[in-house]
């Protein structure tokens, strides 16, 4: 079926830049894009996970009090010295 759309000729031109990089038609990226986005398989569905930064060790340093963070700007401090 042929369909008339309106698009912002940078998307465009990047489509075309991609469709010839990928040694496909527009009409294939355009057809790829939708069953794509129609399937339910777009990665923003999957959503983020955030991979595990923990550090091994025994927790608070001494004299540091779980939320005091004046403390523990002050520990710092003494470390710099």
């Amino acid at each position: 079926m042929k369909i008339t759309i309106e698009i912002a000729d940078a998307l465009l031109e990047a489509a075309k830049a991609a469709a010839a990089r990928d040694n496909c038609t527009l009409r294939e990226l355009i057809e790829q894009g939708l069953r794509t986005v129609l399937s339910g398989e777009r990665g923003r569905e999957r959503g983020f996970k955030l991979r595990d930064a923990s550090v091994s060790g025994q927790g608070l340093q001494p004299g540091v009090e779980f939320g005091r963070w004046e403390r523990v700007g002050e520990r710092g401090d003494e470390r710099g010295s």
